[in-house]
């Protein structure tokens, strides 16, 4: 009963919440003379602030057109906002700049769902070893990252050399399906000497420099201890796959529309994404170093703190992710 009471006064707050809103959207535009997507174009500046509350708009509003727009077929864009201003009533001989804003906030809105599908579909094909355009992709990488180590066989346990757990990548790929391999070589291709530096690394770590604060902290046995400890590493290609799951989540949670609604003018595309995860993985690899685990069983924490750290960052609506390697010169930062 105590249950049925709470779910029913939960339902009523947001009936009633829903009410006032729309009092309050009504009050508003007669005060100011301009709609709720007026006045978010007018006093929002460009970027996720303002395309995440125009999304939030449309999507909320009892307008099946407003509704309908934000998954609209980016040809259809121009239509659309033309058809909105014929609803709002509004003159786009007097407001032209409405119309300019509100297509750059649809294209950026429609373009993170088609990114979705298109990194889902990627995600849901599986590797196969009879396609030569996989094999083609998967011996590329090999050649990326290993310029002047020649690929003895196909079949080989020279692929645990850059990280993988077998004689046979294709084992590997199962969680993510080609889209770990397309990230994987579009780091190693387009930021080569970064990616190969970060192999380095992985194979050969070191341990950070110790502060003298963190020094005082410890006992005389347990600095010796940490002085003769080793770095440790990780598997290149299995923490990439990795951190293509991570990336993965994140965009389809919604937690990215921060850093792509900043980053990308009009719609965000899959070269966005994989410039995103070549950042993810150069900072995943700074993180490691820092919070030099003691083993590499403690991978998952430090993976789930890393993450958080990420999402935390996202959301700061004025955040776009800080380019600091080649792939992402050509991105531009609102």
């Amino acid at each position: 009963m105590k249950h049925f009471l709470r779910m029913l006064i939960q339902v009523c707050l947001y009936f009633y919440c829903k009410f006032l809103w729309r009092c309050l959207k009504f009050v508003m535009r007669k005060l100011t003379g301009r709609c709720e997507l007026q006045r978010i174009c007018y006093n929002t500046k460009p970027g996720a602030s303002r395309t995440m509350k125009i999304e939030t708009s449309l999507r909320d509003s009892k307008s099946k057109l407003l509704q309908t727009s934000v998954s609209v077929h980016p040809d259809a864009i121009e239509k659309t906002i033309e058809d909105i201003m014929e609803l709002k009533k509004i003159n786009p001989d007097i407001n032209p700049q409405l119309g300019i804003s509100l297509q750059a906030c649809l294209l950026q809105i429609v373009g993170y769902r088609n990114l979705i599908a298109d990194v889902e579909k990627l995600r849901r094909e599986p590797y196969d070893s009879d396609n030569p355009q996989h094999e083609e992709m998967l011996l590329k990488l090999w050649k990326f990252l290993k310029p002047n180590t020649p690929l003895e066989s196909r079949i080989s346990k020279q692929w645990c050399e850059i990280g993988f757990q077998g004689d046979d990548p294709k084992t590997d790929f199962r969680g993510m399906g080609l889209l770990g391999l397309y990230n994987l070589q579009y780091f190693a291709e387009r930021d080569a000497a970064a990616a190969q530096q970060v192999l380095s690394d992985s194979l050969h770590p070191k341990c950070r420099d110790i502060t003298k604060e963190e020094i005082s902290k410890f006992s005389k046995a347990e600095w010796e201890k940490k002085r003769m400890d080793k770095a440790i590493g990780y598997s290149f290609a299995i923490v990439g796959i990795n951190i293509t799951d991570l990336a993965y989540n994140l965009l389809v949670s919604g937690a990215l529309k921060t850093h792509f609604y900043n980053i990308a003018p009009e719609a965000p595309t899959l070269s966005h994404f994989q410039q995103t995860f070549c950042y993810l993985m150069h900072e995943f690899h700074k993180f490691w170093i820092e919070e030099d685990p003691m083993d590499i069983m403690e991978f998952n924490r430090v993976r789930e703190k890393f993450r958080k750290r990420i999402i935390k960052q996202l959301q700061n609506p004025d955040m776009a992710l800080c380019p600091h390697f080649a792939a992402s010169e050509g991105l531009i930062n609102i």
